[in-house]
């Protein structure tokens, strides 16, 4: 019978045993070795008794302090980065929050651990050696182990090998002993089908059940020991999970004299270029050691770290806080870069002054100044020359107040500020961010610089120079009156003078000649004084409204540009806290 005649019948024996209930821990291996008559009592005996013993209460695994905290902080990660990553970067994590979840729903009191190995590694065989009785096939036959098998030494994991779906057929016990069952109890034991099958959905089964169990025994020989595929595709990148992770150096029997000795302190040697620390010196690590599963030799000290490591009931939070570790390193470009991000009052300050450029804010305050220097001339000038300027503004219409804003030439190239003091704010908030975030931040101010520019030319009209006439400082009304008196003394003059051509009065050209050229002189001369005593005033007005204007161009910025920008540096400062909380660390490097 081939390998997918097999697959075929195992999948129908699965659909049938999954419709008849739930599977009973206590079912016993069908497979037996003929020869092993007495282990097959025992375990028959063991059937009867627990399925006398009705189900059993198992207590739910419990998350400490800190493992709850980083999977709170991963969850709220997720949470906050949805918007603004591909739902494939956040898979991993994701799948990682509802293995966590799962996994604490079910039995505290029993550990899940994988035996995985290449194609005749002999790790079936040592796994019938731990459970006393023949349940995984062995031979020389490839692949041998076509679907996963599991082993429990405790009543209580049905939900547990349920959610590794293996189905009822392939759920074995081990032989009853008082001593394995004192020493493996709570232990499950899953036999992975060859991880360099030649079958897909073989390896297929291995990565799914990898994911799922609390910890891995490998299994490798003195042939594949260092074979790239083991390296590279599982070792390497579970590297992080060394403190749930068990490297078994197997058929050491075949090996010489001392040439175990050195086998295995290469194995060592890979397992530490690979980035897998090692339990050695009383450090957290993987457990390595060297075995034969048929002669026994090791296996015994293997059985007692394997009990010492069950009794411990750590191993399931130890793997979902390695599987944060990995998840987080796997995201950590996208939260962190090791730069110095945000921005700085010295960019807000240069975007303020690029909007000012553009609506004119410098060109608007001399405009200003102007104005309130020509109604210094017009309130203070002699009235020939107002006359003059009054019939020259009515020949030429044009003359007047200038316009603030330039014509459409003028108006395009505002534009183009505009947007280049976008696209300059833009870059520098950018810097330094992730990808995602920085390209979030860019769409931000492309979204709040449209219309801009026309908000800009509104703010420009409403706040430029204020309507009405400039304010008129005190002194005034004394020069406007003593401009007026300057007028009158050419007036009474010139009168004066016509009065004695016509021989109305007595000839004196003395008085009146001093009192015209007293007029002529003191008009502009008052003119002129109060064009130097107008000049503070009108750049003090000049200077007010070109802060004015700064003003509002930078408020219309920071509104339209600036605070959505901030609102996404906020976002991405309040994930990359998350993703501090996430690895333990509490901050990440800017």
């Amino acid at each position: 019978m081939d390998g997918a005649d097999r697959a075929d019948r195992a999948d129908t024996t699965d659909r049938r045993e999954d419709s008849a209930g739930a599977w009973d821990d206590g079912l016993i291996a069908r497979r037996v070795t003929e020869g092993s008559a007495a282990e097959s009592a025992a375990a028959a005996a063991a059937v009867v008794e627990n399925r006398g013993s009705g189900p059993q209460t198992v207590a739910p695994l419990a998350y400490d302090g800190p493992l709850r905290s980083r999977l709170d902080a991963l969850r709220e990660l997720v949470g906050l980065s949805r918007t603004r990553l591909d739902s494939r970067t956040l898979a991993e994590a994701g799948r990682v929050l509802d293995e966590a979840a799962a996994r604490r729903k079910l039995s505290g009191q029993h550990t899940v651990v994988a035996i995985a190995g290449a194609t005749g590694s002999g790790k079936s065989q040592l796994f019938n050696m731990l459970a006393g009785v023949t349940i995984s096939e062995t031979g020389v036959r490839r692949p041998t182990t076509a679907a996963p098998i599991v082993c429990s030494w405790s009543d209580g994991a049905a939900s547990l090998i349920d959610r590794l779906g293996i189905p009822g057929r392939l759920r074995r016990r081990p032989v009853q002993s008082a001593d394995a069952e004192a020493q493996l109890h709570g232990l499950v034991l899953v036999d992975l089908p060859d991880h360099d099958s030649a079958a897909v959905q073989h390896r297929e089964q291995v990565d799914r059940v990898l994911a799922l169990v609390d910890a891995v025994i490998w299994v490798v020989d003195p042939e594949k020991y260092a074979d790239a595929v083991l390296h590279e595709r599982y070792l390497r990148p579970m590297a992080g999970h060394a403190e749930v992770m068990f490297v078994v150096l197997n058929q050491v029997d075949r090996l010489p004299g001392e040439a175990a000795e050195l086998v295995l302190d290469d194995l060592r040697r890979l397992l530490d270029e690979d980035g897998m620390a090692l339990g050695e010196y009383g450090d957290p690590g993987a457990t390595v050691l060297a075995l034969s599963a048929l002669t026994g030799d090791g296996v015994g000290e293997l059985r007692e770290l394997l009990g010492q490591f069950v009794a411990e009931r750590g191993a399931a939070a130890r793997r979902v806080s390695a599987d944060i570790d990995a998840a987080a390193a796997r995201l950590r470009p996208v939260y962190a870069t090791g730069r110095r991000s945000g921005l700085t009052e010295e960019a807000r300050d240069e975007f303020a002054a690029r909007l000012a450029d553009a609506v004119g804010a410098t060109a608007a305050g001399e405009a200003a100044e102007r104005a309130w220097l020509r109604n210094a001339n017009r309130a203070c000038g002699t009235p020939w020359l107002r006359l003059w300027r009054w019939c020259q503004a009515r020949t030429d219409p044009s003359t007047g107040r200038h316009a603030l804003r330039a014509q459409t030439d003028e108006e395009a190239t505002a534009r183009q500020r505009v947007e280049q003091a976008v696209r300059k704010v833009s870059e520098r908030a950018s810097a330094g961010l992730p990808a995602p975030w920085a390209q979030a931040v860019r769409e931000a101010s492309v979204r709040g610089s449209q219309g801009l520019p026309e908000a800009l030319d509104e703010l420009a009209a409403r706040a430029g120079l204020p309507p009405g006439r400039p304010p008129r400082p005190g002194w005034w009304p004394a020069a406007v009156l003593t401009q007026a008196a300057m007028t009158l003394l050419q007036i009474v003059g010139g009168v004066w003078l016509v009065a004695q051509i016509v021989g109305v009065m007595a000839p004196n050209l003395g008085v009146p000649v001093l009192l015209m050229v007293a007029g002529i002189i003191g008009g502009p001369l008052v003119e002129w004084s109060c064009r130097m005593a107008a000049r503070g005033p009108a750049k003090r007005y000049g200077q007010e409204a070109e802060r004015r204007l700064r003003e509002a161009a930078a408020g219309c910025g920071r509104a339209r540009v600036l605070d959505p920008v901030a609102a996404e540096l906020l976002r991405y400062r309040e994930v990359r806290e998350q993703y501090g909380r996430v690895t333990g660390v509490g901050a990440v490097a800017r």
